[in-house]
């Protein structure tokens, strides 16, 4: 692959120490460690395929429209051909430019030419659907054919190959004259070219020797179709003839201000209103879906992540939807609040810290989360339509992320005061400020998966931007805080108990105030308000935990808004009355009592006959069964049984929380965000003059010390399939390089296996796109995704 440092160390050395500082701060994923130590080594990143791929991820529509323009002209090109191109002035052109120079993707040179970094004029296999120009076609033509069409233009021929090459580029590269000659063509050679300028037939003409007509011939002799004679390889028609056929007044698209939406007039206090509320929400749900899984984890599928049955059982257990499941879910696995531990999705002792703060502050911790991961967390579906896991180990989509904050720009640039009418329509926005960000394959409108995440996280509200939403976008972590803060409400350590015996909390519970009423009554409603209901098996359950009758009394009046109504007292006493009156002992086992008709009465029950019960005396009965198992048999008949320890003491059964280590490496889950401003990131201050001092290049490795990347594209293979060995990689990449099959095994992201041959890759990462000869069809596979190769 080829590197265009030579180019870029001289522009770089021309933009001087403070301009480079800019630069190295505008792309910082250049200058990570080790840092840089010369300005080629600089330049040699910067031209790299995977950083040009994440630049053009985070680039604009105009910036794109712009440089596949550049692609299409001749390098260096100048200022005002572009400009001629484009359609447009040099005053609305200098903001792109200036953009695309601040990615290291189009530099000025000295004179003020504008280059084009290589690996991006190779992106598009036909720029402006115009294909490759005359000069590149004829440099395959002999010369035998060059002076045949040069004396049928009329032209002096010459004696020598590039003589012919010139006079011939001459005079095609008048348009006027061109359009004149194309004019003059006959009615079906005519009629081909205007197909293909049309993009009727958008690739190529069908040429050879058995396929040729007049038409055809007609067109070959005058260089508007170029291909040779003794070969069966298609005809091409040059993109000099395709623009003249698109007349004198087509320009390339060009779209420098983003699409208008219809506006409407809003108040802070509303948008803070609607923000307040979502958040709030979800802030509630989020925590009850981790205290869902701190209690029962939920189990993974053999390939990973969590399935659609343990989804639904969270959500039913919480009363929450899919996407806020899903979301709830994939935020927290990337916040380190819950983690695999086996087969299982446990909560770590992070999430215990997490559990005890306010509300504000466990939603700054999910939405830095979410503002940072590197997939659409709550996408259900993949491109074919199965069922994707959440909480995946999959690896990191930089377009996910370009989606996320595209999402956030695109209502940012609103005017003050204003929001879309129809959220549905910030797609379109989205579109210009993201044109590679990726959309769920489940959206029915663009982008729909991507706003209503953000308008749960109270991140959108009324189709504008939100304080919290600001805070993200400016990756202000302490105005983040502060505004969290603002709109939610702080942790309700009260509740309402009335008489019917509910227990209601409106807001979100302290994690005491939660932790307490779940261990003494069920939770019936998850909402604005959260209501638990008192019964006799609930406060049983908290005097088996070691709870006594006056202490439950005491924890419940310190939480209680009133005084306590007097049917729960009742309730709490008459439990605590017949509780523990049958007391189990641990010698395998003994029943005993000091109500000897109690026992007498257990003694003849003919459902406790499975016991093996024999009565030794008249407060003591023998029991064959294991004393967990007696226990559960007493209680299921209705008797209110306790257990006793070793020494005679009632035994406390506290309810196991089960907590994960926190995962040395999870494996990558976030992407790392790029800073707004240049000194939010800037490198050392003497960086940039250390670069300017340096050589343009540091001596080669030494291959006895390791073994180099032969290519880029190897180096970037490396990166994303962590999984393959050097062998593959270098397989995978002589693949690609020589357009040859290759057969590959490759888990998709729904966790599924198979293995597939595939041919004509075109590589793209973090993906590859290749025909599968099993689907025969066009297929997109994720390089992480990977895991072997071998020959096809």
């Amino acid at each position: 692959m080829r590197s265009p440092s030579g180019p870029t160390v001289e522009w770089l050395r021309a933009l001087g120490a403070e301009r480079l500082r800019e630069l190295l701060a505008a792309r910082p994923d250049c200058v990570r460690a080790p840092d840089p130590r010369t300005l080629g080594e600089l330049a040699d990143r910067l031209a790299r395929t995977g950083s040009v791929v994440q630049a053009l991820n985070r680039l604009p529509l105009p910036c794109l429209q712009t440089a596949e323009a550049l692609a299409t002209l001749p390098g260096p090109a100048s200022h005002e051909a572009l400009q001629t191109l484009l359609g447009t002035d040099s005053e609305t052109l200098a903001p792109t430019l200036r953009i695309l120079a601040d990615h290291a993707l189009v530099w000025p040179d000295l004179s003020g030419a504008l280059h084009l970094v290589t690996t991006l004029r190779d992106a598009w296999d036909a720029p402006l659907g115009l294909g490759p120009g005359l000069e590149e076609l004829l440099s395959f033509v002999t010369s035998e054919q060059l002076r045949t069409i040069a004396t049928t233009l009329g032209l002096k021929p010459g004696s020598r190959r590039q003589a012919r090459v010139d006079v011939i580029l001459e005079h095609h590269g008048d348009p006027g004259r061109l359009r004149d000659l194309i004019a003059s063509a006959p009615e079906p050679a005519r009629a081909l070219l205007e197909r293909r300028a049309a993009a009727q037939e958008p690739h190529l003409i069908t040429y050879g020797i058995p396929q040729m007509g007049s038409a055809e011939r007609w067109l070959l002799e005058r260089a508007l179709l170029v291909g040779r004679d003794w070969s069966y390889e298609p005809g091409q028609v040059p993109a000099e003839v395709v623009r003249a056929l698109r007349g004198p007044d087509w320009h390339a698209p060009f779209d420098p201000a983003p699409p208008r939406v219809e506006l409407v007039g809003l108040t802070s206090a509303e948008v803070e209103r609607e923000a307040a509320a979502a958040a709030t929400s979800f802030a509630g749900q989020a925590a009850s879906l981790l205290a869902e899984c701190a209690a029962r984890p939920p189990v993974a599928l053999k390939s990973g992540g969590i399935g659609a049955r343990e989804l639904t059982r969270i959500g039913k257990a919480t009363g929450c939807g899919e996407p806020v499941v899903r979301l709830a879910l994939e935020c927290a696995y990337a916040g380190g609040l819950v983690a695999y531990e086996g087969t299982a999705l446990a909560a770590t002792a992070d999430y215990d810290t997490w559990a005890a703060q306010e509300p504000a502050d466990r939603l700054v911790l999910l939405l830095r989360a979410w503002w940072l991961l590197g997939l659409t967390p709550s996408a259900s579906r993949d491109e074919d339509g199965k069922v994707l896991p959440a909480a995946g180990r999959q690896g990191t989509c930089s377009r996910c992320l370009a989606a996320r904050q595209g999402a956030l720009e695109a209502v940012a640039a609103l005017p003050a005061g204003r929001g879309v009418a129809d959220p549905a329509v910030i797609g379109a926005r989205l579109h210009w400020y993201r044109p590679l960000a990726d959309e769920a394959p489940q959206d029915a409108t663009p982008f729909a998966t991507v706003i209503e995440e953000a308008e749960l996280l109270g991140v959108l509200a009324r189709g504008t931007l939100t304080p919290l939403g600001a805070a993200l976008l400016d990756e202000d972590p302490a105005a983040l805080h502060d505004h969290a803060r603002r709109l939610l409400p702080a942790a309700t350590g009260t509740a309402r108990i009335g008489a019917d015996l509910t227990a209601v909390v409106t807001g979100v519970p302290t994690a005491r105030l939660n932790e307490l009423l779940d261990c003494l009554a069920d939770r019936e409603s998850r909402s604005a308000a959260s209501v638990w209901r008192f019964s006799a098996a609930s406060v049983r359950r908290a005097l088996d935990a070691g709870l006594t009758a006056d202490g439950i009394e005491a924890d419940l009046r310190e939480v209680a808004e009133g005084p306590l109504p007097q049917p729960l007292t009742y309730l709490i006493a008459d439990t605590a009355r017949s509780h523990g009156r049958v007391r189990l002992a641990a010698a395998a086992c003994v029943i005993h009592s000091d109500d000897t008709a109690l026992l007498a009465e257990i003694a003849v029950h003919r459902r406790l006959a499975v016991l093996g019960l024999r009565r030794i005396a008249p407060t003591v009965l023998l029991c064959r069964t294991e004393p967990s198992a007696a226990l559960d048999t007493l209680r299921a008949a209705g008797y209110a049984p306790v257990a006793e320890t070793a020494d005679g003491e009632v035994r406390v059964e506290r309810r196991e929380r089960p907590r994960a280590a926190p995962p040395s490496s999870q494996g990558p889950r976030v992407c790392v965000p790029v800073p707004r401003s240049p000194a939010a990131a800037a490198p050392s201050g003497d960086l940039a003059a250390r670069l300017l001092a340096a050589p343009d290049r540091l001596p080669d490795p030494d291959p006895e010390r390791g073994i180099p990347f032969q290519t880029d594209t190897e180096e970037i293979l490396a990166g994303y399939a962590k999984g393959l060995t050097l062998t593959d990689v270098r397989q995978l990449a002589h693949a690609i390089h020589e357009s040859e099959p290759i057969t590959i095994e490759y888990v998709a992201a729904s966790g599924s296996r198979t293995i597939r041959t595939v041919s004509d890759i075109d590589f793209d990462p973090p993906v590859i796109s290749a025909y599968c000869h099993l689907r025969e069809d066009e297929r997109t596979f994720s390089i992480s995704g990977i895991e072997g190769v071998q020959p096809a």
